[in-house]
């Protein structure tokens, strides 16, 4: 017996973004996925007014972030799982008597939507197992803390699932501690996710919008190019 799944006024709800998604339109190959991301991925243009590349600007394509068993940041080849990568990093510099901001965007293209579900579930269990981060010699994450939206949950009205994450970063160099906030979130086979160091002076208030609204215009160039025509099948 199926479920009545229709609202109180009749109607349907809207499908999930997976539903959402076109299998066709999913990359097979590296370098199908390394054309999405760059068509998906943020540039300095897209977290707003005054965001600038960093140096370096990219990542190694054939290598990943992985959160090794001691809490501290590696980089590694990329799994089977993984067409491709990419991590860009932006700042805002120091000015008006504040510190300078540090960002970064992620996009990561697997080859199913359920192996991006499994990443999703790693850094869920990450979190809980490393309240503490090294991300690199020198720079720290402290009192990290985590939630979880699937869609329709909380404010998740665009992915399959968000995560967020929010603590302190300390540098030996840049001082701290500054507000953190990482923020990551999958439709189909794409995880994309945003991330904020602050500086001297910067509050959470002014450095939350920045990840959340450019994590948000990642995951639509994402449903616009491997989504559903409207009214398609």
């Amino acid at each position: 017996m199926s479920a009545d799944t229709s609202t109180r006024d009749g109607t349907q709800p809207a499908p999930s973004p997976a539903a959402a998604t076109a299998p066709a339109k999913q990359p097979r190959t590296t370098d199908q996925a390394r054309a999405l991301i760059g068509k998906v991925i943020a540039g300095p243009e897209l977290f707003g007014p005054g965001v600038v590349r960093a140096t370096p600007y990219e990542s190694d394509p054939g290598r990943w972030a992985v959160l090794g068993d001691s809490c501290a940041w590696q980089l590694r080849e990329l799994p089977a799982d993984v067409l491709a990568t990419l991590t860009r990093y932006f700042e805002v510099p120091a000015g008006d008597g504040k510190g300078s901001v540090r960002l970064s965007a992620t996009v990561t293209v697997h080859r199913t939507a359920l192996d991006a579900a499994w990443e999703q579930a790693g850094v869920l269990e990450e979190v809980l197992d490393c309240e503490e981060q090294l991300l690199r010699p020198g720079e720290r994450l402290t009192g990290l803390s985590s939630t979880a939206y699937a869609w329709g949950e909380g404010n998740n009205s665009y992915s399959d699932e968000s995560l967020g994450e929010t603590g302190l970063c300390v540098s030996d160099t840049r001082g701290g501690p500054y507000p953190y906030r990482w923020d990551q979130a999958s439709l189909g086979p794409v995880v994309a996710s945003t991330s904020v160091c602050g500086g001297r002076g910067r509050e959470a208030a002014e450095l939350w919008p920045l990840v959340q609204e450019a994590l948000a215009k990642m995951v639509v160039r994402a449903q616009a190019e491997i989504g559903r025509p409207k009214g398609g099948a």
